[in-house]
């Protein structure tokens, strides 16, 4: 393939003339027909070895050129994934320059020399200069050098000092299998936990990633070290794989190896991570062409996920195999549980190769065992490949069987171990076909930002967030959850909530609907009570309705809290549906996740809990809800006179004491009589460390450019408004609650930054006119990639108020807040209040407006001119 390039610097060092030119030619050239090679489909192991074949030629030549000739003093030596003979277009050619003795300084002129011609070709070397006994030392105390040690391939030299070096580490001398195992063993989990154990990441790391090609390297480095052989048909040959597990693991193996070359080819760097913008390319390079890109990039991802999968099953089940091997008790005798299952050295075994065949329960026993016994570490091997070789035993009679569905609902019903095993039923390819509409949304991605894992793995995260709560070590995590499953006597209900959640996602229609009536089959199919299945069902079917009604609806109106209610109905139902939207929000992006979203659920769960203890048919009287909220407020001012509080209150409508806390009220009031305003804005900030926001106050002239130049100068401030309050006082001031975080979810707590605000605040909203818009930041490399979300409006109109619900879709970017205020301002557009709702790359904001005679906005035409108004600032920003 690459015998012209070969052949050309062979010729070049045969003359002596133009090296660096040729050689740097050629590198290119072979860049470009492996390229061709790829695009022509040919394979991906003749694709990595032939680049490897041409760089052992160009070293050995550069070699020959530029060191002393027939010197015995040092070797050349490839080592990694170098060593083994495989280089990825933009992989690192590692090299060990292998010496004899402490002699650095003899060869030290000829290969700077060396490693400078490498860099000026554009050869991307690392190199370590090193002698026998020094590789022996470091090899003794770093996993990784030992590791790239036992990966070494002679290139130039003397052949003998890569022998010595190699017959040196074997495992009888440094290393032994054992140790060696285990080191990699931690090193492997520790990876694992860097990823989140997520190989299902949106994301993905080809090569670092749970599933990825360090786990198959895993096996590779264990198998060389412990049978002393450098290829893996050495599995075969020992019976650790069958011929179909091998299969399947070269063709994985092959995939990774093909996404990561497209990879490093498409950037033209060593990126090993599927990023958003790399996922259509590479999509395309696999074949998949769907006119929709999105379909594209899903058809294919799940394809990769699928592989990874298969890598994790086979990963899992050799190092347990190599673990029985190495590391067991050969003398232990095994402890029957019952005459299917027995226990060999702490790990669970069936008692004959054919009880799956006589009994095919034992399928799921073997999942229900491991939740009850907590002295168990995991599943044998052969035990492993037992499961996966009677998957097809998994039909509609095993399914109709109720010994099957018993030790289903059984699992469910355990005190430890459920996501465990749940996750180990998916691995083991079980779970989807158990429940087949699991099996849809395996693999299962979701091109957008609000998601980071599929589908599954965001289920199985939800089930493992509720179990969470059950656990006394996590209590200090939520508090509220933890105190509250503890009132539920049906945990099995939750799990089946969360399991079934998103179980028809992908399938076209609403998830929600489809997944209930799946919910609602699969409860009576398992013998649940007709109360018990609706529950679940109800649940799926409203498992988004919480967290929309918290971030999107005034939950401080009785109206709002009363309609949530009805559609609640009950506490048991409000104390389910709270504890799976928690861990839903949780499970879909832990970054999501913060004490602003907690306070606002709490709250809404307390309101709801008043309201259902009141009773549904009881409407709230909102004048009597006033006094006592003034009674409470004027409880927290005792260092006021009543006739100053009067005063100020009657300038009040009841509308600022429904939307406000007791405790807002106060502090309000307090800063309004502190400070004697007149003209000049009062600006107070409080850090609310119950609620997770920062809470800025302006009490400030009602100026039409007020909410526009607020939002203006938050902005140039760096801070997000997530929720903004707009009440007009009779004497023409107006009171603004904002609540903002920090860019990292946090709430302000430096004392300068609190002072810059006020600074940069009263500056800005001083003016009469417009403030000029902020310099527009740089989007996100998502932001870029996502920024296609057309911009939509809708408008509502509130029942018995003068107020007009706008709702604005659009994609998220920098300065968004400040554009709508813009657009707001030049429509004479009044805002009363905001809830500002960003989902991965959209934001979803509610807008309560009103025209600037505090008139609801009916007119036809003049909605028509503020849709307008918006598509053009926004779609064309």
């Amino acid at each position: 393939m690459l015998s012209n390039q070969i052949a050309e610097i062979e010729r070049a060092f045969e003359a002596n003339t133009a090296l660096q030119q040729t050689c740097r030619a050629a590198t290119k050239q072979v860049i470009e027909v492996l390229r061709e090679h790829l695009d022509r489909n040919t394979a991906i192991t003749t694709l990595i070895h032939a680049r490897a074949n041409f760089t052992d030629h160009l070293l050995q030549l550069a070699w020959q050129h530029f060191m002393p000739a027939d010197d015995d003093g040092i070797a050349l030596v490839a080592v990694g994934g170098y060593g083994r003979g495989e280089l990825h277009p933009c992989s690192d050619v590692d090299v060990l320059l292998l010496l004899a003795q402490e002699n650095h300084h003899d060869y030290q002129e000829a290969l700077s020399t060396l490693i400078t011609f490498f860099w000026d070709i554009g050869l991307e070397i690392g190199h370590s200069t090193r002698t026998i006994n020094e590789c022996i030392d470091e090899a003794t105390r770093d996993i990784t050098i030992i590791t790239n040690l036992i990966e070494t391939r002679h290139l130039a030299g003397p052949k003998e000092l890569l022998a010595t070096l190699q017959r040196r580490i074997e495992p009888n001398e440094i290393w032994s299998s054992a140790t060696f195992f285990e080191a990699k063993e931690e090193e492997q989990r520790l990876r694992h936990l860097k990823y989140h154990d997520a190989a299902y990441n949106l994301e993905p790391n080809v090569k670092e990633g749970p599933g990825g090609l360090r786990d198959l390297q895993m096996i590779s480095w264990v198998t060389r070290r412990y049978f002393n052989s450098e290829s893996l048909d050495a599995l075969l040959t020992h019976q650790f794989l069958t011929s179909e597990e091998y299969d399947s693991l070269i063709k994985a193996r092959n995939f990774l190896w093909r996404v990561r070359f497209v990879l490093h080819l498409h950037t033209k760097r060593s990126e090993e991570r599927l990023l958003f913008n790399y996922q259509q390319h590479v999509a395309k390079a696999f074949g998949h062409l769907d006119e929709s890109i999105k379909r594209a990039i899903e058809g294919f991802m799940k394809k990769y996920y699928i592989h990874i999968m298969e890598v994790s099953r086979l990963n899992e089940m050799l190092l347990q195999h190599f673990r029985e091997e190495i590391l067991s008790d050969h003398n232990s005798s095994p402890v029957a549980i019952n005459e299917r299952f027995q226990i060999t050295d702490a790990y669970l075994e069936v008692t004959s190769d054919d009880v799956f065949e006589k009994h095919p329960p034992a399928l799921l026993e073997l999942f229900l065992i491991l939740t009850q016994r907590v002295d168990i570490k995991g599943v044998r091997a052969a035990t492993i490949r037992l499961v996966r070789s009677h998957r097809h035993l998994i039909d509609d009679d095993f399914r109709n069987n109720p010994e099957c569905r018993e030790n289903f609902i059984t699992l469910l019903r355990q005190s430890h171990g459920i996501t465990h095993q749940l996750r180990r039923m998916n691995r083991y390819g079980l779970l989807a076909k158990y429940i087949p509409a699991f099996g849809d949304i395996v693999g299962q991605m979701q091109h957008d930002m609000f998601h980071v894992y599929t589908v599954d793995e965001h289920t199985l995260n939800v089930l493992r967030n509720v179990r969470r709560f059950t656990v006394p070590a996590f209590r200090d995590e939520f508090p509220n959850c933890s105190k509250i499953i503890l009132q539920l006597k049906k945990l099995e209900l939750l799990y089946l909530g969360a399991l079934f959640h998103d179980i028809a996602k992908g399938r076209g229609g609403d998830h929600s609907q489809l997944g209930k009536e799946d919910a609602y089959v699969f409860c009576q199919h398992h013998g649940l009570s007709e109360q018990d299945s609706n529950i679940v069902a109800w649940l799926v079917q409203s498992h988004l309705i919480m967290s929309v009604t918290a971030q999107r609806r005034d939950i401080s109106a009785p109206d709002v809290i009363a309609e949530f209610a009805a559609i609640v109905k009950t506490q048991t139902r409000l104390d389910y549906l709270y504890l799976l939207t928690v861990a839903d929000i949780r499970g879909t992006d832990p970054k999501l996740w913060n004490n602003w979203k907690d306070s606002l659920l709490f709250s809404l769960y307390n309101s709801t809990k008043q309201a259902l203890r009141r009773g549904l048919d009881k409407q709230v009287d909102k004048s009597e809800l006033v006094i006592d909220r003034q009674k409470e407020a004027l409880a927290l001012l005792t260092q006021h006179d009543h006739p100053q509080i009067d005063a100020l209150w009657q300038q009040l409508d009841d509308d600022y004491f429904l939307r406000h806390s007791t405790d807002e009220i106060a502090w309000h009031s307090n800063e309004i009589i502190n400070s004697n305003v007149t003209s000049t804005p009062l600006i107070a900030i409080h850090s609310d460390s119950e609620q997770g926001g920062t809470k800025i106050f302006i009490y400030a002239s009602d100026e039409e450019n007020l909410f526009a130049n607020t939002a203006i100068a938050l902005d140039q401030l760096n801070l997000d408004i997530i929720d903004a309050r707009i009440i007009t006082a009779k004497n023409g001031l107006t009171l603004n609650t904002y609540i903002v975080l920090e860019h990292d979810g946090h709430p302000i707590t430096d004392t300068s930054r609190i002072n810059n605000i006020i600074t940069t605040l009263k500056r800005i909203i001083g003016r009469d006119e417009l403030s000029a818009l902020p310099t527009a930041r740089r989007l996100t490399r998502r932001q870029k990639h996502f920024n296609n979300t057309a911009t939509r409006l809708n408008f509502f109109s509130e029942p018995n108020s003068a107020i007009t619900v706008m709702e604005l879709i659009t994609s998220d970017r920098p300065g968004l807040l400040s554009l709508i205020g813009k657009v707001f301002v030049e429509c004479n557009v009044k805002v009363h209040n905001a809830k500002i709702g960003t989902f991965g790359e959209h934001v979803e904001d509610i807008f309560y407006i009103s025209d600037k005679d505090d008139q609801p906005i009916s007119d036809v035409n003049q909605i028509e001119a503020l849709r307008e108004s918006f598509f053009k600032a926004l779609d064309n920003n």
